[in-house]
């Protein structure tokens, strides 16, 4: 059992991409291909913000949403690995960034505060989440009256108009599924990029951005 245990958790991390990039040493550049100020003006934070990034992985969007926020500000980096957190507090550390609260997710719950934040970043991670129904509920609680979530994905072209589990297992998602789930959940779609350019500057990999508000 123990090591069948194994083989299932070896080859989840293997799916997602753990070994991918998000590196410390890929920033400089993901800067420039994800358009990152861009994507911060788009969204709206601002200094003193409460914010939270969902699938933080080693902190790249955590450490820009630092610096936006300011000292007064403060951000929720989350992950489902440890390992990943700790290495997000070693470069929050050597930047001397303090206003970085690291938390350990589970896979259906961010165990996010509530009723507290400004703005939810979720980039490149939605696709992975099997229980978004459940995580987009657990979102909306931990935000402010008016506030909002910012979700990013890339569309792969061989699967445009596909159901939407085989564009999952294909590690894409079209915008069209993630809409309607955000209505589902409570939430308007006040703005969206429709092309934001693409992924690792893969042509193959569009990436899309959402800007959904909580209802009242």
């Amino acid at each position: 059992m123990k090591n069948v245990f194994y083989f299932l958790i070896v080859h989840f991390f293997s799916v997602v991409g753990v070994h991918a990039q998000y590196t410390e040493e890929d920033w400089k550049d993901r800067d420039t291909w994800m358009k990152t100020d861009t994507l911060l003006n788009f969204s709206g934070i601002k200094a003193g913000d409460k914010v939270a990034d969902i699938g933080c992985h080693e902190g790249y969007l955590s450490m820009h949403l630092s610096k936006r926020v300011m000292e007064n500000g403060r951000v929720y980096a989350v992950d489902v690995r440890e390992d990943r957190l700790e290495t997000l507090r070693e470069n929050a550390n050597d930047r001397n960034l303090k206003n970085i609260i690291t938390i350990l997710g589970d896979y259906d719950d961010p165990k996010l505060p509530e009723r507290e934040l400004d703005i939810v970043f979720i980039i490149d991670t939605y696709h992975e989440m099997d229980s978004h129904e459940k995580i987009l509920r657990h979102v909306k609680r931990s935000l402010k009256p008016g506030g909002k979530v910012m979700i990013l994905e890339k569309l792969k072209k061989r699967i445009r108009g596909k159901s939407r589990r085989e564009q999952v297992n294909a590690h894409s998602l079209a915008p069209h599924y993630v809409k309607k789930e955000l209505r589902q959940a409570g939430f308007t779609v006040i703005s969206e990029i429709e092309n934001h350019g693409k992924w690792e500057k893969d042509e193959d990999k569009q990436m899309w951005v959402l800007l959904a508000q909580k209802q009242q």
